[in-house]
């Protein structure tokens, strides 16, 4: 019996928000809030510092929202991977797993913490961390699957598809 598509995506949501977590307790266990320490020098650090905001620090003080928004997204994502559970079309499921997996790893530190913690500096761009690699990534490679390999049935005046 083969692992069927949505399990994939449910695993690969569950994983990135565990390993997420994961990372997130060592660098907040062992390190002190502001501390850095240097992987290659002035060019990747490990700096621990907490992020009252959304991406990039924007919407500071806006905790329900920031609370609010994830969740629903969450929520949404999951409905729609169980209900498209049938479809051949793996790779934009595996996009939206990927954003909701670090969708719920930074959900998890609002409600926990009332922060993000952050740790990846690459000291000229807002340090982040895995969940955000994974919204990121899952964002592009929507983008990617809508530009390039979504191709949608045309459809001429009369309205019957081509």
């Amino acid at each position: 019996m083969s692992l069927r598509k949505h399990h994939i995506c449910y695993a690969a949501i569950a994983a990135l928000a565990a390993a997420d977590q994961a990372v997130k307790h060592i660098v907040s266990t062992h390190m002190h809030l502001g501390e850095t320490i240097p992987i290659v020098e002035n060019a990747l650090h490990i700096t621990y510092v907490s992020n009252n905001g959304g991406a990039f620090s924007i919407l500071q003080g806006q905790a329900a929202l920031l609370l609010a928004v994830p969740a629903v997204l969450a929520v949404a994502i999951i409905a729609y991977i169980h209900k498209m559970r049938n479809s051949s079309r793996i790779f934009p499921l595996l996009a939206l797993a990927l954003i909701c997996g670090g969708g719920l790893g930074n959900f998890i530190d609002r409600a926990r913490l009332g922060f993000v913690v952050d740790f990846i500096d690459f000291r000229v761009f807002p340090v982040f961390n895995i969940a955000d690699i994974g919204v990121c990534c899952g964002c592009g490679l929507l983008f990617l699957h809508m530009v390039f390999l979504d191709k949608p049935s045309k459809v001429n005046n009369g309205g019957a598809t081509q």
